[in-house]
Order: structure tokens, then sequence, then C-alpha cells
């Protein structure tokens, strides 16, 4: 493990593993290096690059210091790749692919980014349903409320609020709460004032490489994201794994990146 420093003096935790050139992966809510698909991913890829996973702001062994903007992700990810050697494909699952998007825009040193799923409103009603639970978040994390703030973003995913009780005692739950407070992060990332709309005219504006990635099982309000966001980025690509979910299999996914980073 190493310790990065961003740029606002915030210590980030970050594991490099594999030899090649550098990719770094992002993850989505509630995920860190230790509880999340990057150690998987991370693990299908070192044969090929030197793969740098790093415990984002708040989350694992990373620090947070605050006041949060999204411009402190975005400055965070551009030390793991200064680190990496200035330059790096990036990876970046769900909410993570927000963040790394709008990265991507800011010119920080990506040469290829490859999102899955980035969680963006496309459907009628989803920017309005985005936009109370943002409000049932905000309301959550400022009571102290960590445990209604995780159950807040499982209810919008789609998760019966009968399932979602009975996680609550489940070992992972205290997980989950732990980071809690950076489900407001994803939030804004993905665009807590604008119902998390595809920002079209930011990602028109991205001049790497771009691969958009869903799942041929996921439904139609993740997949529509991934299709938006390729028809965005201008010469960005899109591609469907067949039988995948949000939670795709590592297996899977490693060709479709190993053959875009190549």
């Amino acid at each position: 493990m190493n310790t990065l420093v961003s740029t606002d003096g915030t210590a980030l935790a970050c594991s490099v593993t594999g030899s090649g050139p550098a990719v770094v992966l992002v993850d989505g809510a509630l995920c860190h290096r230790g509880m999340g698909p990057s150690a998987a991913i991370a693990e299908q890829l070192a044969g090929h690059h030197t793969v740098w996973t790093y415990d984002r702001r708040g989350r694992g062994g990373s620090g947070d210091t605050g006041p949060f903007a999204v411009e402190r992700e975005i400055e965070d990810l551009a030390a793991v790749i200064a680190a990496a050697g200035g330059s790096a494909a990036v990876f970046a699952h769900s909410s993570g692919g927000a963040l790394a998007l709008r990265a991507a825009a800011a010119d920080i040193g990506i040469t290829r980014l490859a999102v899955y799923e980035p969680p963006f409103s496309t459907e009628e009603g989803q920017s309005e349903r985005f936009r109370r639970y943002v409000a049932e978040l905000t309301a959550a994390l400022a009571g102290e409320r960590r445990g209604d703030a995780v159950a807040a973003l499982m209810v919008y995913a789609g998760a019966p609020a009968e399932m979602v009780d009975g996680m609550r005692g489940a070992p992972v739950w205290p997980l989950f709460e732990a980071v809690a407070p950076t489900l407001a992060y994803d939030a804004a990332a993905l665009g807590d004032r604008t119902g998390a709309a595809v920002p079209a005219d930011l990602l028109a504006t991205i001049a790497v490489p771009t691969l958009a990635l869903d799942g041929g099982a996921s439904p139609e309000s993740l997949r529509a994201p991934a299709h938006a966001v390729a028809a965005a980025v201008p010469g960005a690509a899109y591609r469907t794994l067949d039988g995948q979910t949000h939670e795709v299999a590592a297996e899977v996914l490693a060709p479709e990146l190993l053959t875009f980073f190549a």
C-alpha cells in the first residue's frame, strides 16, 4: 500500500499491482479497495498493466478534508495519475464513471477512459426521483443517521424497502455506514443540482478515446445512460456485455478493457 497526498492535503491510500502501462480504477458508491469490484478487476488486468486502485476520499484508508467539492475528487484522481507517471488509462464503475468523465473533461492526464453503467437520469421522472433521493440523503446525513442514508440509496436503486430493512442486521451493514457520508460525493458527481441529467455539453469536450459499457441483463435505467454517454462523447465506442448486470464479473469485463487499453 502507498499513501499519496492530494492538492488540498488529503491523504489517499492506494495499492499498485502488475506491470505495464498504467491503469487507474475508480470505484462507485460505497466501494473502496477493501469492499467492491476493484480488487478482482485489478487481478485480471495485472498481467498486462500496472494497476492502481485507491480509496476515494472518506473511504477505507483515505482521509477527508473539507469542505467537499467535486473538484477535490478530480484533484485526487489527478494525484493518483501523477504518481502513476503523469498519464494513465482509467476504468470507472457506476457513479465513479460520472466522476471519471468529469475528470477526463478537465484534462488531468487520462489517456483512455472506460466507464461501466454511470447511473445518470435518462428516463421520464428519473431526475425528480433523484432529487427526492438527494433530499432524503441530505437530511439523513445531517441527522447523523448513516443507516438511513445507505437505505435511501438502496431504495432509490430499486431494492424493496423490506429487503433493505432486513439487510440492516447483516455483517456488511456497518461497512456501508462507515462510508455513508461519501454518498453525497457520488450524488454531486452525478449532478445533485440537475437531477443527475447526462451532462452532454461537458461530455462533448472530452478529447480522449472513450468506451461506454453496459450489461445485457441490466435494467434499461442503467443501460440507457451508457448509450447516452457514448452518443455525447466525440468518437466514443459503446459495448454491451451479454448476460451481465450492474455487478459485472471481472473475468467478463477484463477482455474488453484489455482490448480497449491496448
